[in-house]
């Protein structure tokens, strides 16, 4: 197994360690230790494909688990997030809604030999994602776990925040089924 699929791997093996500590609060400084986790999982997803692509490096199996990868830490941050009250489960439902029809899709096209890869829009999103995860971590580690002892401020900027993610899953989801429409046949 080559370094980006090893990398790719590690960000898997994190998840629960990353909701262990989002969710508990036996261990001290526990939402410090998730925001750690969190921001060396991104760190991961960043570094794979970089090397992957520079060192030639690129795998089957790296294109399969890099955004399953990718998917398992947002939507497990996400989930929580709604779960601790820090997000809404309306946005929340639109991201794993996005996430499971890009999912159908690379499968449809799969099928017909075509790889669909991330564009600049997916990875806006999922860059932007992460980002307001991080964010939303940071002000759980300064501000404690539980909103209401938020400043309204606060809440308002996770609430922005998560919308944003929303947005760009939105758009991001349609330049994928637009780009790739051909290959949704109803008429069969």
């Amino acid at each position: 197994m080559n370094l980006p699929n090893k990398l790719t791997v590690a960000r898997v093996i994190l998840v629960p360690f990353f909701i262990f500590f989002l969710l508990t609060d036996i261990v001290p400084m526990s939402s410090l230790w998730a925001l750690i986790i969190f921001i060396l999982a991104s760190i991961t997803d960043a570094l794979d494909g970089h090397i992957a692509r520079s060192r030639n490096l690129v795998t089957n199996f790296g294109k399969f688990l890099d955004p399953l990868a990718d998917k398992v830490l947002v939507i497990s941050a996400l989930v929580c997030f709604v779960q601790m009250g820090l997000a809404g489960a309306v946005p929340v439902i639109i991201i794993i809604a996005r996430e499971f029809m890009v999912s159908g899709l690379r499968l449809v096209t799969a099928g017909e030999g075509v790889v669909v890869a991330a564009g600049i829009w997916g990875k806006l999103k999922t860059a932007f994602t992460m980002a307001a995860i991080v964010a939303i971590l940071f002000f759980a580690v300064i501000f404690g776990a539980d909103p209401s002892a938020y400043a309204g401020w606060l809440v308002i900027t996770e609430q922005v925040l998560i919308w944003i993610s929303t947005i760009l899953t939105i758009i991001s989801g349609l330049i994928y089924l637009n780009g790739y429409k051909s290959y949704i046949n109803t008429d069969k």
